[in-house]
């Protein structure tokens, strides 16, 4: 994992960053059925998300991927609200992980060392949730997992896979919910793409599923319940919903009740007493897993007794007495053909190893990601080598070793200018990343950077969003922030769908931003590691776009004066020079790693002629900035918990005015704690420390007493 931001600004943008790129992946994954990126690479994001929130708790957002399961439904199919929430697992990925988990179960019941702790465990199918609702034994309603709150009803679809019955034995509770999930088997899997192949006019346009979960889920959310039946799908159950009453007191007991009624429970099931038992399951299934007629992707153990799985009850998102135990990576060896450079919408530069097609786990791969300069120089890859694939989801691989290596020829070239724009490629001290100078101008970033232009802690502009950032710009309307204000009614209304109202409405946003704060202005450039917070820090200390231009120019001049000395090829004496640049911006806050980026974009003559065109439109406000004495003038403050009155924007502002400064974390530097509901660790420490503590009411009280 690369490393965690050192301060709120970086986090909370890395956070926002990490948020949109898991929802975009759930979408493809859980609605789309079309993931772009292997379930590892997924998981590694999951996984830095939950390290930034761990570090800066403060900063958990409400649209925070761990708040969520999998991903809203969209389309054709009716969406229908579950009647108990359809949750996930967590997940463990070394033997160490699944002892971390029965310990936390021990310490959260409070169990003796020597309390046994029985588990279930069971493959854990790569197929599509789904939930059946039976009610007086007849099956009368079917949802997809959706987003966990609610699913997709695929009623008429489920009717026609033969593993699941219409109806439950008379002895069956009224109502009961069983759960479980839709899969084709690997050898179904490859008739049916082979029987679309032949099926097709055009063999080189035939539909092919890339893979049987994609199969399964394409075939179980068709509008016409015919297409369904047409297609081999099962069924095999894990789990159960809302029920009327339990057949039994352990999931064991239930896992048997409900195969009695005639449900397909997966092979390997099996109830253990312990972790050792557990892995010993673990170790089987894993070395049986090609030969099972269906994909899996780990192993489930969840808690046996289910009085001790109601005490544990569960987290944002998952059940504290389950866990998903995931397999390592499969491999195979292929040769690299050529090594491509990808620039991102960041502008980082990311080469991608193109491939001669190898298949991994019944998915012919041809790419693979190479991550960076660093991880290339660390293989010693050159196109023509024999290389080992890891791949542990659907899509793109990594290269874990190089068959072919010689030291001697040295470390393949990584390209010094950006492939999209020309513009030069630099990497920042301490850094492993190259990225792209080119900014505003760089076609690779510009639509991400438009939509962060716009954004509602940038410029606020109302009715323009993602959709038509990207339509606008695909079509050739807005290149640059400046053309966001070169729009015009008329040119609106010559598109589809536009109507004069809308379009007047969108011409009037934008004119209202023609004179936007400073800090806005300048954090909506979206200069990297300039966050809302920097940006208003540098706005305060120069007040006005003037002077700000004319410390930026003075400090490119020494900048690139320091370079030509020095050469950039020095990490130490370039790190000199960001400190020096840092003296030159004189912002509290702003440090080397800062005052460097800030100053390296203006530094490239792309940027600083994107901005100046920008300024042909725009007008940025001096800043005005009023504080009112109080008694926390000068003080650092922290909210923690939820606010009920005010949004955490509004405390802020609020304590800003106040002559006060608001911290992300608890230090020994804060002054005081404003805790409301659900505080945690943040309010622990600031009684550890000896910090003063005050509620949400009597901090309102604070404010309207110096207002």
């Amino acid at each position: 994992m690369t490393a965690l931001p050192t301060d709120e600004t970086e986090a909370a943008t890395a956070l926002g960053g990490l948020a949109t790129e898991i929802a975009h992946h759930n979408r493809l994954y859980h609605a789309d059925d079309a993931p772009e990126i292997s379930d590892a690479e997924y998981d590694a994001l999951v996984r830095r998300n939950a390290a930034i929130e761990q570090a800066f708790p403060a900063l958990v957002r409400e649209d925070s991927p761990s708040r969520s399961v999998g991903a809203a439904p969209a389309g054709h199919l009716a969406k229908v609200a579950h009647a108990r929430p359809m949750m996930s697992l967590d997940n463990a990925f070394v033997d160490d992980d699944v002892v971390e988990f029965v310990a936390r179960v021990r310490r959260f019941l409070k169990l003796a060392e020597d309390t046994p702790v029985a588990l279930t465990a069971e493959p854990k199918i790569d197929g599509l949730s789904c939930s059946l609702r039976y009610e007086r034994g007849v099956l009368v309603q079917a949802l997809t997992r959706g987003d966990g709150q609610v699913g997709e009803d695929v009623t008429a679809n489920v009717a026609t896979i033969a593993d699941i019955p219409q109806r439950l034995p008379a002895d069956a509770p009224a109502v009961f919910e069983i759960r479980g999930e839709v899969y084709m088997a690997k050898a179904d899997f490859a008739a049916l793409n082979a029987r679309l192949l032949a099926d097709a006019e055009d063999p080189a346009t035939a539909r092919q599923f890339a893979n049987p979960r994609n199969a399964a889920a394409g075939s179980l959310r068709q509008k016409d319940a015919s297409v369904t039946a047409a297609r081999p799908l099962r069924f095999l159950m894990h789990g159960w919903g809302e029920t009327a009453a339990l057949p039994g007191e352990t999931q064991t007991e239930i896992v048997d009740a409900i195969r009695g009624w005639g449900l397909l429970v997966a092979e390997g099931f099996a109830r253990v007493d312990g972790i050792d038992a557990a892995l010993a399951v673990y170790r089987d299934i894993e070395a049986r897993r090609a030969d099972l007629a269906f994909d899996i992707d780990g192993v489930v153990y969840k808690v046996d007794r289910l009085d001790w799985q109601a005490r544990l009850g569960q987290v944002a998102k998952a059940p504290r007495w389950a866990i998903a135990h995931k397999f390592p990576a499969e491999r195979a060896q292929t040769t690299l053909e050529r090594i491509d450079i990808q620039v991102g919408r960041t502008g980082k530069l990311t080469p991608v190893a193109r491939l001669a097609p190898v298949t991994v786990g019944g998915v012919v791969v041809t790419n693979a990601t190479l991550h960076n300069a660093d991880e290339i120089a660390r293989l010693g890859v050159w196109p023509g080598d024999r290389v080992v694939l890891q791949r542990a989801g659907d899509v793109i691989p990594q290269i874990v070793e190089n068959l072919s290596r010689d030291d001697a020829r040295g470390a393949w070239p990584f390209p010094t200018h950006c492939a999209e724009c020309g513009s030069t490629a630099e990497r920042a001290v301490g850094e492993v990343d190259w990225r792209c100078s080119g900014g505003l101008i760089c076609p690779a970033q510009r639509v991400e950077r438009l939509r962060h232009f716009v954004s509602r802690h940038a410029l606020d502009i109302d009715g323009l969003g993602i959709t038509n950032i990207e339509a606008f710009y695909r079509d050739g309307l807005v290149a640059t922030p400046a053309d966001i204000f070169r729009l015009t009614e008329e040119a609106l209304l010559a598109r589809e769908r536009w109507a004069a109202i809308s379009a007047a409405n969108l011409i009037a946003a934008i004119d209202a931003k023609r004179a936007p704060p400073l800090d806005r202005f300048l954090f909506a450039l979206g200069i990297r590691h300039v966050g809302e917070i920097t940006a208003r820090d540098i706005a305060r200390r120069w007040r006005s776009w003037a002077a700000l231009r004319t410390m930026l120019d003075a400090a490119v001049a020494a900048r690139d004066e320091m370079l030509r000395a020095i050469g950039e090829s020095d990490d130490k004496l370039l790190a000199r020079t960001a400190k020096a640049l840092a003296a030159i911006v004189e912002t509290p806050g702003v440090g080397p790693e800062v005052a460097l980026s800030l100053v390296d974009f203006f530094a490239e003559a792309h940027n600083r002629e994107a901005v100046d065109d920008l300024l042909g439109q725009v007008t940025p406000a001096d800043v005005v900035h009023e504080t009112r004495a109080s008694d926390v003038s000068g003080k650092t403050l922290v909210f923690t918990g939820a606010l009920e009155t005010l949004s955490r924007d509004e405390a802020k502002a609020q304590a800003e005015a106040l002559g006060a400064r608001v911290a992300g974390s608890v230090s020994a530097k804060t002054d005081l704690v404003i805790a409301g509901p659900g505080a945690g660790s943040k309010l622990k420490k600031a009684a550890d420390l000896g910090i003063a503590v005050i509620d949400e009411a009597a901090w309102n009280e604070l404010v309207a007493a110096t207002a």
